[in-house]
């Protein structure tokens, strides 16, 4: 989704979601940025928001290679580059985005500087359960079970189906009330836990992007 700046822009934000998020989220995110003379592009990457699902249950959080998620990103600069939009662009990525875009910006995404919001450079696992969750996702994945839900989660959403009260996601009730009318207003965006498949892709791609150098670009 293109949300336009000015006539007279300073740039163009890319703004990657994370895990369950979707566009219409961001959009008073974008609307702020516009406000301060940028364009925004926000993309639904596989598998989530409105894009098209991979599994039959669709509230599984999937995917089958974690470098597919970059295919998604050079889509977005297509379109960027369709649309014409200004440069210099800047990168706004949260959570499993900041995976994404940590990757993009170490193969050469073409940015002048990046904003990391609690980014997904790593899976807070408990020490005792980390083994278990390398074996129980790197097992399902071979053995044709890397469609299910990883162990401890399920299909419903985290907002949908949990009070405001004690969440581990935000101290903003508006915020929350707000995400929580759109979930309910348009249930094809809901997306539930991660299946085994996407656990052992992203615990890989971690492992992965701790052993690179950083990108040299203002952060």
């Amino acid at each position: 989704a293109h949300f336009p700046g000015p006539a007279q822009a300073s740039g163009t934000v890319l703004l990657f979601p994370g895990r369950t998020e979707y566009i219409e989220k961001y959009g008073r995110t974008a609307a702020d940025l516009s406000a301060r003379g940028y364009h925004v592009l926000v993309i639904d990457w596989r598998g989530q928001g409105l894009s098209e699902r991979m599994l039959e249950e669709k509230r599984a959080g999937h995917v089958m290679f974690f470098e597919d998620y970059q295919r998604d990103v050079a889509e977005m600069l297509t379109v960027a580059g369709a649309l014409a939009l200004p440069r210099p662009f800047h990168l706004i990525a949260h959570s499993m985005g900041g995976s994404i875009g940590l990757r993009a910006a170490m193969d050469g995404l073409p940015v002048a500087s990046c904003v990391f919001s609690g980014p997904m450079w790593g899976i807070r696992i408990t020490m005792p359960v980390r083994p278990a969750a390398w074996a129980l996702s790197w097992g399902g994945k071979r053995l044709g079970l890397g469609h299910l839900f990883t162990p401890g989660t399920r299909a419903d959403n985290y907002i949908t189906s949990m009070p405001f009260e004690g969440n581990t996601l935000t101290t903003d009730r508006e915020m929350w009330d707000f995400v929580y009318r759109q979930l309910m207003a348009v249930p094809d965006l809901q997306l539930g836990g991660p299946s085994l498949n996407w656990l052992n892709e992203a615990l890989s791609e971690c492992m992965a992007l701790a052993k690179r150098p950083a990108p040299h670009l203002p952060c």
